[in-house]
């Protein structure tokens, strides 16, 4: 005749796989973790080069050249104060889309490494919105009248072109600028 307690080393056996099933379970989900983590990844290193080259470069484009260009070429009077109120806020706006992303930077930073990070949902939300009434709204009011008031005059057209081109040049020439 067997007792419970002769089955017990057995049952232990048996109680430790079912444990081992439940991890091995957890175990079974982490690919589909790691495929969000690594898309993360990604996102946040992509986000910080592109800022880093695309969007502060933009703006400078834009504050160094393009606003003074337009500026400089309106008719003294309602059409001046117009340009020069327009490159105001977008300039103001400039300043904020990158105070915004300053607050985002550090914590992205870490996500691209692969580690946890503090980044604010709300204010990503706040910057992708932010970013495109900005962009909307220099589209729709500031680049068609920057175009008919540049485009009055092919030279201060040609002007921008080149100015904006030898900003970007790479190489021995502008080594000096």
């Amino acid at each position: 005749m067997s007792s419970d307690t002769d089955n017990a080393p057995i049952e232990d056996f048996s109680q430790c796989h079912a444990g081992i099933f439940r991890k091995l379970e957890m175990l079974g989900e982490l690919p589909a973790l790691l495929e969000p983590a690594a898309r993360a990844r990604d996102i946040a290193e992509k986000a910080l080069e592109f800022f880093r080259e695309a969007i502060f470069e933009h703006h400078l484009d834009e504050e160094r050249e393009l606003f003074p260009a337009v500026i400089k070429s309106a008719e003294k009077g309602a059409e001046s104060d117009r340009v020069k109120a327009m490159a105001e806020r977008l300039t103001n706006e400039h300043r904020e889309l990158e105070r915004l992303w300053k607050t985002l930077e550090s914590g992205l930073k870490k996500v691209a490494k692969g580690q946890f990070g503090d980044v604010d949902a709300s204010v990503i939300q706040h910057l992708v919105t932010q970013y495109r009434a900005h962009a909307e709204f220099e589209e729709r009011e500031f680049l068609p009248l920057a175009q008919t008031i540049l485009g009055r005059n092919a030279n201060h057209m040609a002007a921008l072109g080149m100015s904006l081109h030898m900003r970007h040049v790479r190489g021995p020439l502008n080594a000096y600028v």
